[in-house]
């Protein structure tokens, strides 16, 4: 059978050249479509809830935010681990489930259990799901820096401009750079306006506080 196949490869050399080369052409275009990565990604299936609580220290954070939030979310079906970290104005909670669930059924059992998470912390604590993402997705830090004022209320002037710069020029300059989905940001004082509610003013125009905050938040 072997000899057969020799005569006739030798007999039809042009065939055999031509199949040859469509062999290699067909490889070479397999290998340059084949994905290369130096980093393949080994991610396992993980949800991140991302809380941003400003002015709170990284030890009230873990207590007031990071802990009733990691409560919350015990008991889902198929977890493998849960894993926090809290920093000075942020909290990170990565919640890792088996290799076999699908990500967005994943985010939807976190998403439901939201709305429990949320009435545990603080007034005023945003919580949320961060994007889809890999272990590789976080791809830079940076620091804003300066010369520290001496004087105490300088420096709270001082790091509250820094952050106003964060939120304000560099945050949305970022956004716009494609592939980037989310910049978490801590550190310094958000600027803010201060209002004295007068009770007296309030009996005479018969409103409430809810009234006043409501207003301010309307405009």
């Amino acid at each position: 059978m072997l000899e057969k196949i020799i005569t006739y490869a030798l007999k039809q050399k042009g065939m055999v050249i031509f199949l040859s080369l469509l062999i290699i052409a067909f490889g070479l275009y397999s290998y340059l479509k084949l994905p290369i990565d130096a980093f393949p990604d080994v991610t396992n299936i993980q949800v991140e809830v991302v809380s941003h609580a400003d002015g709170l220290s990284a030890i009230e954070i873990e207590r007031n935010v990071t802990y009733p939030i990691e409560m919350s979310m015990r008991g889902l079906p198929d977890i493998e681990q849960m894993r926090s970290v809290t920093k000075f104005g942020l909290s990170i909670v990565t919640i890792v489930f088996k290799d076999n669930v699908d990500i967005y059924f994943a985010r939807q059992l976190v998403f439901e259990r939201l709305a429990e998470a949320r009435e545990k912390v603080p007034k005023g604590v945003e919580v949320a799901m961060g994007p889809i993402g890999t272990v590789m997705g976080e791809i830079y830090q940076y620091t804003l820096e300066g010369e520290m004022p001496g004087n105490p209320q300088d420096k709270i002037s001082y790091l509250t401009n820094l952050r106003t710069i964060q939120e304000w020029i560099i945050t949305p300059q970022l956004k716009s750079v494609a592939g980037v989905n989310e910049i978490n940001s801590f550190g310094g004082y958000f600027k803010q306006y201060q209002v004295i509610v007068s009770q007296e003013k309030l009996l005479k125009y018969a409103i409430t506080v809810d009234n006043v905050y409501l207003a301010i938040g309307n405009n």
